[in-house]
């Protein structure tokens, strides 16, 4: 029997009570009077370590309970508050028995899961190259070690699929959350470059473990007629990662330390790889569909499923050029380099608007093969208009374009994989797909390089290839009509 939300919210309280009043009556003296500075420097960070499980108390017991949020606001108020936290657990104790725990919503900790693996690959951007380079990498070696990573995570993508598909989801879901935060402490041992690529290696084929065995998970346990909506919602959450994650480790990189940053993401894994294994473990693998299924659904390889292959492939193709040609833009415009950020979380937070508003709905009531082609479009032509913006009110529109487009796009091609997949080969299908990702992002920037193009050419030759595919994903879908037509005659 689990123990009730309010009462491990309760013990909680009780101990970060306890420990705020021996940091301030005890550790506090002993530095202040008598000079003993390690008092409060050992005092204080337990405290913040018994205030960070008191703090994931208070948010399991807000969406497990129904009750008030005022309830959460006032255990959030009492921490700060000598003698608080026994004042509170004395009126949540009487309250405890009235009220009613809630089912878990498992879905939450599917978009927890996604959200931790991008938010490791984006917290990796603003940072990788520069600890390169602080352990006595070349040039050469600085942009072998951030491609590597995409690479190896490559290799990572198929085998979760296959996997996925033999032993289930959650089991490979387990494996990649373990070995992805375990691999996430090893940057504390770097010292040399030889030895930054050992890591690089293990941790990018340990982290293409977890995101296909998480959105075959998330498709297998969700109906039919809800899968664009709640491939939206996951999208919401890669969002979040792509706008938080750089924000989050360059601001505490230049704090702290890369590795300190490697290591917070690490805790985060660790701490969703215990909530899965209380709360995921009693979805077992989907069982054998009949053979009729199997027929109707079609192959792995089917015209949607490569559409959306290559979907993937240019969809991450084009952030890797943004990514490669966006700051030299601002930068020969003559703006502050801060700009791209910016300019970086403006697509984001737009994208997110868009999954999480009532749009969303539009993933289920419309074919994917529409909404794809429209976001490929708005994307090829925000490629296009972005080389010819000259000033900074341009750019946020353009780039907020970009943010539609990615926005239609994403969960449109996701829902035409799902849908043009069976459950048994679901796992394997998005191990290709998420392999196509990697692969895009790597090509976005090194194609580019290799052409030898300007900055405005690249916009504009990535803008057209993008237009072309929008154009061949309509003109396919209305060739696959003439032949049904053709076929019933």
């Amino acid at each position: 029997m689990q123990a009730h939300p309010i009462r491990i919210l309760r013990l909680t309280g009780l101990l970060d009570g306890l420990s705020l009043l021996v940091l301030l009556s005890i550790a506090m003296p002993l530095k202040y009077i008598w000079g003993i500075d390690k008092a409060v420097t050992i005092m204080g960070s337990i405290h913040g370590g018994i205030f960070c499980l008191y703090a994931l108390a208070i948010f399991y017991a807000a969406i497990r309970v129904k009750w008030s949020l005022l309830w959460s606001a006032a255990a959030i108020i009492a921490a700060f508050i000598p003698l608080g936290n026994f004042l509170l657990d004395w009126k949540l104790k009487k309250a405890q028995s009235k009220y009613i725990v809630k089912p878990f919503n498992y879905a939450l900790l599917v978009y927890s899961i996604v959200f931790f693996s991008f938010i490791d690959l984006f917290s990796q951007l603003p940072v990788m190259s520069t600890f390169a380079t602080s352990v006595g990498a070349s040039t050469f070696i600085v942009g072998f070690v951030v491609g590597l990573y995409s690479l190896t995570n490559t290799l990572g993508n198929i085998l979760s699929g296959i996997m996925t598909d033999k032993i289930g989801a959650f089991k490979v879901l387990m494996v990649g959350l373990v070995l992805t935060s375990s691999a996430l402490l090893l940057y504390q041992f770097v010292d040399s470059p030889q030895i930054l690529i050992i890591v690089r290696i293990l941790h990018g084929f340990v982290a293409g473990l977890i995101v296909p065995a998480a959105f075959t998970f998330s498709a297998n346990t969700t109906l039919n007629d809800q899968q664009g909506k709640k491939v939206a919602f996951t999208g919401t959450f890669v969002g979040l990662a792509a706008i938080i994650g750089p924000a989050f480790s360059g601001i505490m990189a230049s704090k702290t330390s890369v590795p300190f940053v490697f290591m917070c993401v690490s805790i985060m894994g660790f701490v969703i790889a215990i909530l899965s294994a209380i709360f995921l473990n009693k979805y077992k693998p989907a069982k054998k569909s009949d053979k009729t299924v199997l027929q109707s659904s079609g192959s792995l390889f089917n015209a949607d499923v490569v559409k959306a292959y290559c979907g993937a492939f240019i969809l991450m193709f084009s952030q890797g050029v943004i990514a490669y040609l966006l700051p030299l833009h601002v930068q020969a415009l003559g703006y502050d380099s801060k700009l791209s950020g910016t300019l970086m979380s403006t697509f984001g937070i737009i994208a997110v608007l868009i999954f999480v508003l009532p749009t969303n709905r539009i993933f289920d009531r419309v074919p994917p093969t529409r909404t794809m082609a429209l976001g490929i479009a708005l994307i090829g032509l925000s490629q296009l208009l972005i080389s010819q913006s000259t000033t900074t009110l341009a750019l946020y529109l353009v780039l907020g374009l970009y943010g539609v487009g990615f926005a239609f796009f994403f969960p449109s091609m996701n829902t035409m994989l799902i849908k043009a997949t069976p459950a048994e080969l679901r796992g394997k299908a998005y191990g290709y797909f998420y392999a196509f990702f990697s692969l895009g992002v790597v090509a976005g920037s090194s194609v580019l390089g290799w052409l030898s193009l300007t900055i405005i050419e690249g916009f504009i030759f990535t803008g057209i290839l993008l237009l072309l595919f929008a154009a061949f994903v309509v003109f396919s879908k209305q060739k696959e009509r003439e032949l049904n037509v053709l076929s019933k005659r």
